[in-house]
Formats: C-alpha cells, sequence, structure tokens
C-alpha cells in the first residue's frame, strides 16, 4: 500500500483532532459527570415528579408542534413550489425570515401582540382585559408559537425537495386524468415521503431544544420543558447540581438521538428510486383562484409577521409597559438607551457578529474538507469524512443547551498543562457555535461535493500538484458556491441564538440573544423590545442586502433564492 501524501494526512489527522475536541471530548465528558455517582443518583433524577413532568412536556410540546408545522409548512411549499403564483421570491424571503428571528424575539413579539397592553389590538378595541390570564401563558401557546418558529424549516426542506422532483412522473399523472387530490395521495407524497420525515424530525429536534419560547411562555403558565429545566437547576446552583444538570441533559441528549435514529429508518423503509435527472418544478395554472390565493398567504404573512412586529416596535416606543401608544405618549428613548447609553447592547452586537462571522468562515473551511474526504475512494479518507460528519449530525440533533453543559464540565477547570482558561470567555460560546452548527455549514458543502468527478483530481495528481494545491486549486473554486451558502446560515442562526449562549455568556461576553432575553426576565420590556427591534432590522438588512447580491453571485449561495 502506497504511504499516504504529508499533506493529506495532516489534514486527515486535523480533522480527527478537530472531531475529539468539538464532539467527542465533551459528549464523553457530559456522560462521564452524570453517570459519575453511580445509577442512585440518576435513578433518583429521573424519578423525581418534576423531571418527568418536563420530559412529557418537551415530548408533548416537539411532536404536536413538528407535526403541526409539517401540515403547514407543506401547504406552503406546495402552493408556491408548483403553482403559477406571482411574487415567489418575496413570498419564500418573507416566510422564511421568521426563521432567522430569535426564538425568545418571536416570544417577546407575540406576548406584547396578543396581551392586555397590546398597542394594536388597543387600535381596534379588541385587547383583552387587565386581569385576564395571557392567552399564551400555557401548552397551547408554547405549541403554536414553536409551530411558527419551525414552519419555515419545513417549508425550505420539503420546496427544495420539490425542486429536485423528474417533471416527468407529475405530468404523466396529470395527461392520465388525475386531480389534484389524487396526485397529492398517489405521485408526490409517496415521492417526497424521506423528505417529510426529515423535516418532520428536524421540527421536532428544533422543537425540542428550544428555550427561548417555553422558557417566556412555558414559565409563567406552569408547563416547563426540560431545556428551561436544565437552566433553573443550573442557575440554583448546590452540592450535586452538576451532577443533576448532566444527568437531564443527557436524558435530552438521548431522546433526540433516538428521533434521529428513527428518522434514518423510516426514510430508508419510505425510500423511492427516481428515474432522470431534477428538472425545473411543475407550474400548476390557477387561473381565477390565483388573486385568491395570493391575498390568503398575503394575509397570512401579515397575520404571522406583521402583527407581532408591529406590537414589538409599537412597545419600543412607549415610555412604561403598558402605556398606549399615541402621538404625545412616543419617544425614542429605549433605542436611545440601548444603542447609546448602555454599554452591555453595544458589546452583544460586537461580541454576536464576531462569533458567528468567525463560526461561519471556520466552519466553511472545515465543512469542505470534510466533504472532500467523505466523497473520496480510498477508505481512510472516506472513513474520516464520514465519521465527522456523522458526528456533526448527532451534535446537531442534540439541543444546544445540552452541547453547553457539555462544554462546561470540559471547561470549567483550567486546561491542563497550561493553565489556560476557557470558562466564562468568548472562545468557549464559539467552541460551542462550532459543535452546534457544524452541520448546517456543511450540508450543501457535503452535496456538492457528490457531485464532483473524481478524475479532476485525477489528473491533477497526475499532474503532478500536492494536495493543499489540489485543494486550493480544484476544489475550493467548485466548492465555493455551497460554502458560502452553508456560511450565510450559519452566520444568521448563530447571530441571533440565545439556546447555546443562555448558560455560557458572562459579564462583557454578552450576546445578542442573552441581552435581550435578560431585559425581558428583569422585566425592562420596552428595552428588550427595542432591542429586539433593531435586532430584527439589522437581520432583515442582512437579508436583504445578500439577497440583491444573490442576483450577480453563483446559483445556491443564497440559501431563499429561487
Amino acid at each position: 500500500m502506497p504511504a499516504r501524501p504529508r499533506g493529506e494526512g495532516i489534514a486527515l489527522a486535523g480533522l480527527l483532532a478537530v472531531a475529539a475536541a468539538l464532539f467527542v471530548l465533551p459528549l464523553a465528558r457530559l456522560f462521564a459527570t452524570g453517570l459519575a455517582g453511580g445509577s442512585g443518583p440518576v435513578l433518583e433524577t429521573l424519578r423525581s415528579d418534576a423531571t418527568r413532568g418536563a420530559l412529557l412536556n418537551s415530548l408533548d410540546s416537539a411532536s404536536v408542534s413538528a407535526l403541526s408545522a409539517l401540515a403547514l409548512g407543506s401547504a406552503l411549499a406546495f402552493v408556491i413550489g408548483l403553482t403559477d403564483l406571482r411574487a415567489k421570491g418575496v413570498f419564500v424571503f418573507l416566510l422564511l425570515l421568521p426563521m432567522m428571528i430569535p426564538p425568545h424575539v418571536t416570544a417577546i413579539s407575540w406576548i406584547q401582540a396578543l396581551g392586555p397592553s397590546s398597542p394594536v389590538l388597543g387600535w381596534v378595541g379588541l385587547q383583552p382585559k387587565i386581569g385576564v390570564a395571557h392567552p399564551l401563558y400555557s401548552r397551547a401557546g408554547v405549541i403554536a408559537l414553536l409551530t411558527l418558529q419551525h414552519t419555515p424549516l419545513v417549508f425550505l426542506v420539503v420546496l427544495a425537495a420539490l425542486r429536485g422532483l423528474p417533471r416527468e412522473m407529475i405530468e404523466a399523472a396529470r395527461i392520465a386524468g388525475a386531480g389534484p387530490r389524487r396526485l397529492l395521495r398517489r405521485i408526490l407524497l409517496p415521492l417526497l415521503a424521506p423528505s417529510l420525515i426529515a423535516a418532520l424530525a428536524l421540527a421536532f429536534v428544533s422543537a425540542l431544544g428550544n428555550f427561548g419560547i417555553p422558557a417566556l411562555l412555558g414559565i409563567p403558565g406552569r408547563y416547563v420543558t426540560l431545556p428551561v429545566l436544565i437552566w433553573r437547576r443550573l442557575a440554583g446552583f448546590g452540592p450535586s447540581v452538576l451532577t443533576d444538570v448532566a444527568t437531564l441533559a443527557m436524558l435530552l441528549a438521548i431522546v433526540a438521538v433516538l428521533a434521529v435514529t428513527l428518522q434514518t429508518w423510516l426514510q430508508r423503509r419510505a425510500r423511492s428510486g427516481l428515474i432522470g435527472p431534477p428538472q425545473p418544478a411543475l407550474r400548476i395554472t390557477l387561473g381565477r383562484a390565483r388573486p385568491i390565493c395570493e391575498a390568503a398567504l398575503a394575509l397570512f404573512v401579515a397575520a404571522v409577521l406583521a402583527l407581532p412586529l408591529v406590537s414589538l416596535v409599537a412597545t419600543a416606543l412607549v415610555p412604561t409597559y403598558g402605556v398606549p401608544l399615541t402621538l404625545e405618549s412616543v419617544t425614542w428613548d429605549n433605542f436611545a438607551e440601548v444603542i447609546l447609553r448602555q454599554s452591555a447592547p453595544a458589546r452583544a452586537f460586537a461580541n454576536s457578529t464576531l462569533l458567528a462571522g468567525t463560526a461561519a468562515l471556520v466552519l466553511a473551511g472545515l465543512a469542505a474538507l470534510v466533504a472532500l474526504f467523505g466523497a473520496r475512494r480510498d477508505r481512510l479518507g472516506r472513513a474520516t469524512g464520514t465519521g465527522v460528519a456523522t458526528l456533526a449530525e448527532m451534535s446537531y440533533a442534540i439541543p444546544g443547551i445540552v452541547i453547553s453543559i457539555a462544554f462546561i464540565l470540559v471547561y470549567i477547570r483550567p486546561i491542563p498543562g497550561t493553565g489556560l482558561s476557557l470558562y466564562n470567555t468568548l472562545a468557549l460560546i464559539l467552541l460551542a457555535y462550532l459543535t452546534a452548527y457544524f452541520a448546517v455549514g456543511l450540508k450543501p458543502v457535503a452535496a456538492a461535493a457528490g457531485q464532483l468527478d473524481p478524475a479532476l483530481d485525477d489528473a491533477a495528481r497526475v499532474a503532478g500538484a500536492r494536495f493543499g494545491r489540489r485543494l486550493w486549486r480544484v476544489h475550493l473554486p467548485l466548492l465555493a458556491p455551497a460554502a458560502a451558502s452553508g456560511a450565510i446560515l450559519v452566520f444568521l442562526t448563530a447571530y441571533n441564538e440565545v439556546t447555546v449562549s443562555a448558560l455560557l455568556w458572562s459579564r462583557g461576553n454578552e450576546t445578542i440573544g442573552t441581552t435581550i432575553f435578560n431585559y425581558e426576565d428583569g422585566g425592562y420590556t420596552t428595552l428588550a423590545a427595542a432591542m429586539a427591534s433593531v435586532t430584527v432590522l439589522a437581520t432583515v438588512a442582512l437579508m436583504t442586502l445578500l439577497d440583491r447580491l444573490g442576483r450577480r453571485l453563483p446559483p445556491g449561495v443564497v440559501p431563499w433564492r429561487l
């Protein structure tokens, strides 16, 4: 067997070291801590009423919201992906926008939109009476907002699957006289079954680990989920807090991995062989129903996007929460407070931009290496790439709050032999981001790498190009659009998150998500609304800029462009 070139050997060793640092070591430490006291403390934690109740609530909210998001997101994808609806690009942009808005911002905006002090409902005289329980402080409220938060995930997965279907089957069925219902039941649903299962699992896992919505709605409504219970236990301290928290985190991780394992098994059972390359999606003519469908879709977007955001901004424009918004009560003082006067929000924006940008760039490079090795023909390279990709997928399935606890357990003490401590630093948050969002950056790059012709690498080898030169001159230019797409998704996801950094932030290392959550949790509702409004504006501006640049970039760089 010929010796492996030095450059490839270094790259493989580096990937194995990255996998150990980001995936193996933190999760191994988590399970070791949870099981350190033997079965007694574990069983005691699992038998407690609080744990059982939180577990049932997590399974309940995640499963019901995932099924609801699957139905709603699939319906939206079918309407936009298979019909001659106008302004599809605008609708896709608006429907994906809630996915880029932090869950806790979504919760805050809806709390203000439907509460007794709602400025929008107050304008039309429909606000609830003061003293009446808020309708969202309940199980139904948590599930409803989890559904709205994760519908865009399902929409994106199903829309991408629709673009990949060969048209011949659908057109043949229509020529044979199949109506829309029969076409959906006999052709579309069977062909899309693997993608629908993947979308359902993605929505379930995302809801299972969601912290912001259950924390802000579930705590007042006495509907506590596992992530919220973990946050409460860790905030309570005590001699056995790390063991208890590690046990709860293990439980959450096991549920998430079981869900992904079930997804893989169901996808194999439901997979259908397709003949022919993917083609542009079918365009079913709506005829006279097109204006009605467009109006209904616009009304839906206004209800789920405009209503809470208008309420959010209106709350930020009053001096105190509960004061009606009038020309006399309008004030910009809250915006001035969070933008100009207080130092924490400015640090949070700078920290989040730095962390999200660094994570996006690092993961773009790592994803290219992993995807290339995973597509190689030699056993060691393929096994390394596939193994790292599998670990990344498993880590993405594990809720962010579990990853945070795993990194706390690893780095709560200085690194042996160095005296260097990463605890309470931005570096620790960055490492957690790399672990949590590796799979997000890897997915588009892995798909692109699988389509590369191995002959390109063989030709470069024959010409005498070493591994580094082949990587730089042959592979990276071809993978750059997919890597840029993954980097954009990583940046937008990490920029506003709160689940991963909720337990890792410290004074001076705030992120946007933790700052907004702390304002709301501390009762500073108008300041939370002001900073949330600025965050939403920044997100919309960034997505709009990327959308404009996407016109000049190769197809696929901007994920939501049709």
